[in-house]
Order: C-alpha cells, then sequence, then structure tokens
C-alpha cells in the first residue's frame, strides 16, 4: 500500500520462492509492503515493512574519470588534468583520488589532500630521473569508484623546447629626433629563456630614457625622446640551453644636418665671379644631404642675397659680383628633415688674382734619331694656379710656320719624344706653359738639329777563332759585333803577326774584301807559328781589334777521332720487339776516321743498314726481335788514333717458357705444380704466371691462376679419378710467353700407403696344439680399404716368423702348433 493510503493492494499470489519483484510502483512514491505463507489449510498471518520505502533508483559508484593527461613534466614534479566520469553513479561527486606508482614498484600511493574536487594538480617531490604512472578515481556518497586508465610511464626531467621569437618591429626603423619608439615582441622556450638587448654589439643599460620590460611571455625595449645616439643596430638575443634565437632592427634617429664645415675657402676668385668649396657636414642627421643652400652677401649691406639651393656638390660658383667689393658667402646644409644652422665665410675681395703661365726657358734637344727627338725643358711660374698642360711645337727651320708636335696632353712631365720627323731634315722646337687662365707665351726656340740617326765605331767582332789549317794557311772564324754603332757593318780588315814580331801586317786591304764572318788567310811559311785579329769597320771606322787566343802553327792539320755520342748511345737502349732500333753518333777527325759498327765483337746483322756520311755514322735494324738484342760497339779509326763505343741494347718482348714444371702432391681434389721462372725475361720483369688445365677428355683449357707472382699453385677443385693436364705461361709487360705443358695426364685420386699396425691382439683360447686369437681394426687404412690380415706365428726364442694365413675377419684360430 502507498504510505499515505490504508488500503492494500494485493502484488501476486503464486508466489513459491522467498522472494519476489514488485512492478508497476511510481518514483519517489513511498510504499509500505506485507507478506503471509499459505498451504492447503489456508493463509498464516502477514509480516509487514518496518518503514516506508521510497521508489527510486539505487546509486552507485561513479564510473572512471576520462582523459588523463599529463600536461608539465619538470626534474620533480608532474602536473595532470582529467575529466569528470560520463556517469556519477547517481549522486554527486564528492572528490577526486589520484594515486602514483613507480615503476618496477607493485603499489599505487594515494598523491592528493583529502576533499579535492579540482581536475587538475601538481604532483611535487618527486625524484628527478625516477619514472612513475598515475591514475584518478572519483568518489561520491557510496564510494570510490574505479580508476581511470594509467598514464605511459613519466620520467621526471625539465621539459626542453628551443626558444621561439615573435617581433612585432620591422628591420629597419626611422624615428625623428625627441620623439619615443618601442621595440616589443612575444618569446617562448624551456626552460625559460634569457632576453639580452644589445646595440651595436655592446649590452644595453636601462637609464632615464631607456626602459626594458621582460614577462614571462613578452619582450619591450622603450626609449623616451630619443637623440642621434640612438641610431644603431638593435639586437634581442633570446636564450636557453637548448639554442637561441635573434631578432635585428636597424633604427635610424633623424635630425636636420650639422652646419657645412668650414673654413670655406675661395678657389677662384675673379673680379666679377668666385668659385668657393666647402666640407659635406660632419653628421649628416640620419639622411642623406639633398641640396645646400648658398647666399651672399655685400660687407656694406645687411641683406643676404639667395646664390643657389640646388646644388649637393660641395663647390659653386659665385656670380654677378661688383669688382673690388667686399662679399660673405653664407651655406647652409638641408636634408629630408631640415636645414642646418648656417656656415659663414670671412670676406673676400672680388678682383682678378690669376694669370696663365710665364713662357719656359730656351727647351734643350736630346737623342736625336732619324725620326724622333726629346725636348727637355725647365717648369715656368704657374700664374697662380696649376700648370694642367705642356704645347710642344716644331717647324722646320727654313720656314715659318710653327705646328703642335702632338694633339695629346703633356703632363706633369718635362719632357716629350717628337715623333714622326723626316730624315735628314733640320728642325728647331719651343715650349707654351697652360693652366685654368689660358695658354702662356711660347719659349725661345731651340739649338736647330739635323733628323738622323747618331753613328758610332762598331764593338769587336765576338770570338775568333782559328777553325781549319794546312801548311801555308789559316781559315779564320769569329761572330758579328754586339754593337754596330747604329750604322751598318761594311765588313772585316784580318791582320796577322808573326810571334816574334812587333809589326801586324794586313791580309785584305778593304773591309768590304770580308763581308762575311769567315776568312781564308794565304800565304803563310810552313812549320812558323802566327797571331791573327780581326776588326769591324762601319762608316764612322774600325773597332778595337778582337784577338785569336791561342798562336796558331801553319802545318798540315792531324786530328784524332772523336766521338759525339747521340741520345739512343748515351745509355742502354731498349726497344721494343717489332719497332726500329737507331743508333747513331757524330764522327769528327782529320783525315776523317774508318768506322765500324759490330754486335758481341762479331760482324753485325745482314738485315741492319749502315749509313756513313762525313759527319757521322747511323746503324738501324727495322721489326726488331728479341735476338736483335745485345753489345753494339761503334770503331772509328785513323792515322791520329782509334776509339770505340758500346752501348746495350735490349729488345723488348715477350718472355720464353717457363722450366721444370712438375706435378706433386696429388690428391683426389687437388694437386701442386712447381714451376722455375724462363731462361728469357724477355728483357722486363715477370709480372706473373697463367696457370691452367684441361681434361684429357676435353678439348678447352680452362684458367685456374692468372694473377699469380709466385712460381707454384695448388690446383684445386679436381674431379676424383679424372686424368688431367696441366700448362703454365710467364707474362710481362709486353705480353704472354709459350706454355710449357705436363708430358703425361695426372690422375686425380688419393696416394696409397701399407696400412696401420692392427691393434689390441689377444688370444681368448688356447689348447694343446692351437690359439684362438681375437684382435680390433688398425686406426689407418692407408687410403684403400683392408682385403685381409696376415696371421704369422714364430716359437719362442727363434729368429724366423712363419707365415700362417691371410685371413678376412678379426678373428683366426691358429692350429698345428
Amino acid at each position: 500500500r502507498e504510505s499515505d493510503h490504508r488500503a492494500w493492494t494485493p502484488v501476486t499470489y503464486t508466489v513459491t520462492r522467498q522472494n519476489a519483484t514488485i512492478q508497476g510502483l511510481i518514483q519517489g512514491k513511498a510504499y509500505f509492503f506485507r507478506i503471509a505463507a499459505e498451504n492447503i489449510i489456508g493463509m498464516g498471518p502477514f509480516t509487514e515493512t518496518t518503514k516506508e520505502i521510497v521508489i527510486r533508483d539505487p546509486i552507485t559508484v561513479p564510473d572512471r574519470p576520462e582523459d588523463l593527461e599529463v600536461k608539465a613534466v619538470t626534474k620533480n614534479s608532474v602536473t595532470l588534468t582529467w575529466n569528470p566520469p560520463k556517469y556519477n553513479g547517481g549522486a554527486d561527486i564528492t572528490m577526486y583520488v589520484l594515486e602514483s606508482r613507480l615503476i618496477g614498484k607493485d603499489k599505487f600511493h594515494k598523491v592528493t589532500k583529502e576533499k579535492m574536487l579540482d581536475r587538475k594538480f601538481t604532483v611535487e617531490g618527486l625524484k628527478e630521473g625516477d619514472t612513475y604512472e598515475f591514475r584518478v578515481s572519483a568518489c561520491n556518497i557510496v564510494g570510490q569508484g574505479k580508476p581511470s586508465f594509467c598514464t605511459k610511464p613519466i620520467t621526471c626531467k625539465d621539459e626542453i623546447a628551443p626558444p621561439t621569437l615573435d617581433l612585432d618591429f620591422r628591420d629597419k626603423l626611422i624615428v625623428r629626433v625627441g620623439e619615443a619608439f618601442s621595440l616589443t615582441g612575444r618569446y617562448s622556450g624551456k626552460p625559460a629563456p634569457k632576453v639580452t638587448w644589445l646595440k651595436d654589439d655592446t649590452v644595453v643599460k636601462e637609464d632615464d630614457r631607456i626602459k626594458i620590460k621582460t614577462t614571462p611571455s613578452t619582450l619591450c625595449l622603450g626609449i623616451l625622446k630619443s637623440v642621434r645616439e640612438d641610431t644603431g643596430k638593435y639586437c634581442v638575443t633570446v636564450e636557453n640551453s637548448t639554442g637561441s634565437r635573434k631578432g635585428f632592427c636597424q633604427v635610424n634617429v633623424v635630425d636636420r644636418p650639422s652646419p657645412p664645415v668650414g673654413p670655406v675657402i675661395f678657389d677662384e676668385v675673379f673680379k666679377d665671379h668666385m668659385v668657393v668649396s666647402w666640407k659635406p657636414p660632419l653628421d649628416d642627421g640620419g639622411s642623406e644631404i639633398t641640396n645646400y643652400i648658398i647666399e651672399k652677401k655685400d660687407t656694406h649691406k645687411d641683406l643676404w642675397m639667395p646664390v643657389t639651393s640646388a646644388t649637393v656638390k660641395t663647390t659653386c660658383k659665385i656670380p654677378k659680383l661688383l669688382e673690388g667689393r667686399e662679399y660673405q658667402i653664407r651655406i647652409y646644409a638641408e636634408n629630408l628633415y631640415g636645414i642646418s644652422d648656417p656656415l659663414i665665410s670671412d670676406e673676400m675681395k672680388a678682383k682678378d688674382r690669376f694669370r696663365v703661365p710665364d713662357a719656359p726657358e730656351q727647351p734643350i734637344i736630346k737623342d736625336v734619331t732619324k725620326d724622333s727627338a726629346v725636348v727637355v725643358w725647365n717648369k715656368p711660374y704657374d700664374g697662380g694656379k696649376p700648370i694642367t698642360n705642356y704645347i710642344v711645337e716644331k717647324k722646320e727651320t727654313m720656314a715659318t710656320r710653327w705646328v703642335k708636335a702632338t694633339k695629346d696632353q703633356i703632363f706633369p712631365g718635362t719632357k716629350f719624344k717628337v715623333p714622326d720627323l723626316l730624315e735628314g731634315c733640320q728642325y728647331e722646337f719651343r715650349v707654351s706653359a697652360e693652366n685654368e687662365i689660358g695658354v702662356g707665351d711660347p719659349s725661345p726656340p731651340s739649338k736647330p738639329i739635323f733628323a738622323r740617326d747618331p753613328i758610332a765605331k762598331p764593338s769587336p767582332p765576338v770570338n775568333p777563332e782559328a777553325v781549319d789549317k794546312t801548311k801555308n794557311s789559316v781559315d779564320l772564324s769569329w761572330q758579328p759585333p754586339r754593337h754596330d754603332g747604329n750604322g751598318k757593318i761594311i765588313g772585316y780588315l784580318i791582320e796577322f803577326q808573326k810571334v816574334g814580331d812587333e809589326e801586324w801586317k794586313q791580309a785584305n786591304l778593304t773591309a768590304d774584301s770580308c763581308p762575311e764572318t769567315n776568312y781564308k788567310v794565304t800565304g803563310l811559311t810552313e812549320g812558323l807559328t802566327y797571331k791573327f785579329r780581326v776588326k769591324a769597320v762601319n762608316a764612322a771606322g774600325e773597332s778595337d781589334p778582337a784577338h785569336v787566343p791561342d798562336p796558331v802553327e801553319v802545318k798540315d792539320r792531324l786530328e784524332p777521332p772523336e766521338l759525339i755520342l747521340d741520345a739512343n748511345m748515351a745509355r742502354e737502349q731498349h726497344v721494343k720487339a717489332g719497332d726500329t732500333l737507331r743508333l747513331s753518333a757524330v764522327i769528327k777527325g782529320v783525315p776523317f776516321p774508318k768506322v765500324t759498327w759490330k754486335k758481341e765483337d762479331r760482324e753485325v746483322s745482314p738485315k741492319a743498314d749502315i749509313e756513313v756520311t762525313g759527319v757521322g755514322s747511323k746503324l738501324e735494324i727495322r721489326n726488331t726481335v728479341h735476338e736483335d738484342g745485345g753489345m753494339y760497339s761503334l770503331t772509328v779509326e785513323n792515322p791520329a788514333g782509334s776509339k770505340t763505343v758500346s752501348v746495350k741494347v735490349v729488345v723488348l718482348d715477350k718472355p720464353g717458357p717457363p722450366r721444370n714444371l712438375n706435378v706433386s702432391d696429388v690428391r683426389s681434389d687437388s694437386c701442386y705444380l712447381t714451376w722455375m721462372e724462363p731462361e728469357d725475361d724477355g728483357g722486363s720483369v715477370i709480372t706473373n704466371y697463367v696457370v691452367e688445365r684441361k681434361d684429357v677428355a676435353s678439348a678447352q683449357w680452362v684458367a685456374i691462376s692468372s694473377s699469380s707472382k709466385k712460381r707454384s699453385h695448388m690446383a684445386k677443385y679436381l674431379m676424383e679419378g679424372t686424368q688431367y693436364l696441366f700448362r703454365v705461361a710467364a707474362e710481362n709487360q709486353y705480353g704472354r710467353g709459350p706454355y710449357v705443358e705436363t708430358l703425361k695426364p695426372i690422375k686425380a685420386i688419393d696416394p696409397l700407403h701399407p696400412p696401420g699396425p692392427p691393434k689390441n691382439l689377444h688370444h681368448v683360447d688356447v689348447d694343446k696344439t692351437e690359439v684362438s686369437l681375437v684382435w680390433n681394426r688398425p686406426d689407418r687404412d692407408g687410403g684403400a680399404e683392408i682385403t685381409g690380415y696376415l696371421v704369422e706365428y714364430q716359437e719362442d726364442g727363434a729368429d724366423e716368423w712363419t707365415k700362417f694365413q691371410t685371413v678376412p675377419m678379426l678373428d683366426c684360430v691358429v692350429t698345428g702348433l
């Protein structure tokens, strides 16, 4: 029944168990219930609930919290957040319980304080380097719910993030003097970065005008009432242990310029104008000077008159002046931001103070040739203005008109080589100086000169020598003089003197009778000794004499043979087989010697071409073969003596066949080859040997080694029972020589040896005329199957063993004893 009703309502009559489910109740209402038992006799008394029961859903513990996340990690703390459970169990959450477990341990430990309802918690006091996992549970009035899923293992260490930098300013910033400016931005990084401000690589320090403000995420540099000195390159550096970032800004604090730098220089002063110059301001205000403003003032008046305001040069012409008046000049510099204070000049009177240069003194003429002359002069007074050019003029002596020697500028030198003169003509020269004012008067004319090359006597002839002689003549030879005196050599005069005499006699009367550099002096007396000398002659006269170094005895010349070897005979000669061998030498001697070529003291091969000329000899062999090598000799002989030279010729060819090829240590899969080097290595070092094998049943040779330098080889991988032939050839840089081959086939089988002795021979039974023996197999069978065992016996004390019989097995009964 409902608690506010008195009437009972039956629920069911068919319950046979000790429980029942009552349905159709209204949520929120209070009810009483009663129950009675019944049997076939009838219904017993009711039992009633003691208090009313309010109908509502049952309350359970909350579900597990969701989205447990790690937000921050340091070396001794971890910050976590989570979301509430999807279902609170039917009652409000009263608190959360956060637990941690050190990895490696079994139990979780509570880390939150009592009654914590926040869903964010920082676990502190952890040990750096340890690894933990965390979980969280929700509680309501019923109790503590299931824990959340565990976090991943978290190691306690400081989080690291490289710095970031986000600036609010650009690369360049222009500020007017007196204005304030600031450089701001944002930054981040873990651990918290250090912020440093630099100006032109110098740390910026705070003062009354400069303020620096840095928060954990923003940075700011502010300057109040900027001045020109604040101009510079500003740099902000954000740095932590993982790296750094930099930002730059070129700040230009601009102002009007400072005044132009004086004094004002009066470069030119005339009766009606002046030219003035000055230097730019020391400080352009941070902005390029756009122009200068120039004004003039008559010192008798107070009024400044404009001259120009459109010049950017630091020089200006001041026009429209009155002769004799004194003037002052005032100059301002201007940029985009204003006009400077003025620079004021001293007073200057308007009058001419410069003139053209004076006339130079009479010029001097030097180094005259047939088509040129060098004019030299002294610098005249320049009239107050620097000389900028000299004008050189020429004229033929009989002419009236002066002509400029060149159109080019002649400055600063005071000499000039005048070109393009006509040979044989007579010339005069004069010089004028020029400055900004004009050209001055010309100098007096130079002394007249003729255009022609100067001629001097030649130098002596070079290296005169006696090159040949007979019983009444001597042949002389020399080289032309080093200097011809600028005149053509007409010829040579040859003189001789008998040793002991003082007088020199002429061999030729006129120089033109000996135009060449050799001469035969004839009419000499046999047996006498003479000295000789030679002079060169040109239009200016005779040179000093050049003497033949040694006196010459007049007689027929006899010279022993002399051999001058060509390069192909100077050392051992190597020729590749098939190429051409050439041996040659220059031969001297009087009379010309007899020439003989030999090889190994025998006549040379008929295939050799031998050529003898008046100056030498040559031996040539085409298509050389190895046999052409050997020792070649060349002998030259005349009545004065003989001379022999030899050269070893090596004809480089392929090597010969190796020697004594031997096969040993034959096995079923290998054998060992040895050989000796060839008798003939072809004139070149043996680089390697080529080893090949061939199955006797095959036509094909197979290479088994081609790079070995040793004279032996282990031939492996043979087929057991197969017969093989082997061959070896030597190689050098000129090719592979012929093969040497094994004389008979080699069969690949292991070598056979007698077997070892049987082991453990002993008797197992003895009778009066017989013995039963047994034994074990030997350790080695010698490379073939054991076919039987020979049993012998010997009477004790006897010398001879008696053969009993050969048995196939490991036992035997010896009878007949």
